[in-house]
């Protein structure tokens, strides 16, 4: 079974989420989504996966998210797509991928129903 985390280190519920799926025996495939930022399918797949739109995975506290005024209702999803990929500190995190399902782990526990 392959298990993939979207994670950022520096992130507490990721590392918390992360420590879970180990002491779970799981080694998952670890992305740092910022140094290594999701292509724009792979980002579709897990937006289709979660049932959500763009904005539904976005870090609404985010600095950027307010400098860039993404909260506006006109914005089409494409451009909060573009805006997410070039920008990847906007996804929220952390997200889980296992057996063609995808959780965000906040709470961390949240995972375990995909596993």
């Amino acid at each position: 079974m392959s298990i993939k985390i979207y994670h950022n280190p520096r992130c507490s519920k990721s590392r918390q989420t992360l420590q879970l799926l180990e002491e779970k025996g799981i080694q998952p495939d670890i992305i740092e989504y910022l140094k290594q930022p999701p292509s724009k399918a792979e980002l579709e797949s897990v937006l289709s996966l979660l049932d959500f739109g763009p904005r539904d995975l976005m870090r609404k506290g985010e600095t950027i998210y307010k400098e860039l005024n993404l909260k506006d209702d006109t914005l089409s999803d494409e451009q909060l797509l573009t805006t997410m990929l070039n920008n990847p500190i906007l996804i929220e995190r952390p997200i889980v991928l296992a057996n063609g399902k995808a959780a965000i782990g906040r709470p961390p526990e949240s995972v375990l129903d995909i596993l």
